[in-house]
């Protein structure tokens, strides 16, 4: 079972969803830094949400959730792309909270101006990013505010997560066009709605996404297309690092050198190092060192 997203539709009606499990990649993520528990288990819903979210876009690209806050947790962000790569990092203060509690509310409840954006980059055309204040006890819940908010898309949205295993549920009612008005059964999304609501933590983290989805919908036509694997990938690049040097500019970067030969730029997503001497500092504005 390790790291999959899991599509399923019901047959003949407008809905669709998603079940995602992580297992490696949240190992691979939380080993970069020291994480008290608190925010390993945000962390591990950031992730698979990002995964759950990503995957109703139509897109080549990448979408993540960030959470900004003026209290102990200074930020997170949890990204996923097209191809399943996953990465997520967070900026925090010690706090004894944090390190006792084993869920994510403790740090939601603990934030000061919260708010969460929800970031789309598509590889061409404009970005979109939204936004919805951090006020439920929650990531699930704000998430499902976002969407009633904005994407006015009926959504219904699971997530669990422990220091080993995340896992989580998407279910939407999908729009529909004039040509599909067809009658459809009324209590449908009522009905997947309640049942929905009945998934417990436990079973999210430890089940197989087709365990999970009999246990919820068997009454259903529920169908499954092949299962997507997700991995753990960071975008970091020494072309990327490279560019970096050439915004700060050509006089920064000369001082610089003057402390620390070659620069060392360190990507705190995976922990990859990229070093640039002297001669290829420079030489990224045409410079020659003899």
């Amino acid at each position: 079972m390790s790291d999959i997203r899991q599509r399923f539709y019901i047959h003949d009606c407008p809905v669709r969803g998603e079940v995602v499990h992580l297992e490696q990649s949240l190992h691979t993520i939380l080993a970069q830094r020291e994480y008290p528990q608190a925010i390993k288990v945000l962390l591990g819903e950031m992730l698979v949400a990002s995964a759950l979210l990503a995957s109703t876009l139509k897109i080549k690209g990448r979408l993540s959730l960030q959470i900004q806050s003026s209290g102990t947790l200074k930020w997170a962000m949890a990204e996923c792309n097209h191809l399943g790569d996953l990465r997520a990092l967070a900026e925090f203060d010690n706090d004894p909270r944090f390190s006792e509690a084993t869920d994510s509310s403790t740090v939601l409840n603990h934030l000061h101006g919260g708010l969460l954006f929800i970031n789309i980059e598509p590889e061409f055309g404009d970005s979109y990013q939204g936004i919805v204040p951090l006020e439920h006890a929650t990531l699930a819940q704000c998430l499902m505010h976002y969407y009633d908010l904005s994407a006015q898309i009926p959504t219904r949205i699971a997530l669990a997560s422990n220091t080993q295993s995340s896992g989580g549920l998407l279910i939407q009612l999908l729009p529909r066009t004039e040509e599909e008005q067809e009658p459809v059964d009324t209590d449908l999304w009522p009905r997947l709605t309640m049942l929905t609501d009945t998934i417990k933590a436990d079973e999210l983290i430890d089940l197989p996404a087709q365990e999970i989805l009999y246990r919820l919908y068997n009454e259903e036509d529920v169908r499954l297309p092949d299962s997507e694997a997700l991995q753990f990938g960071c975008t970091c690049s020494k072309e990327r690092c490279a560019n970096a040097l050439i915004q700060i500019g050509e006089d920064a970067v000369k001082e610089t050198l003057m402390e620390q030969n070659p620069i060392e730029m360190n990507c705190q997503f995976c922990n990859t190092t990229y070093r640039f001497i002297a001669e290829e500092a420079l030489g990224l504005f045409g410079r020659h060192v003899s």
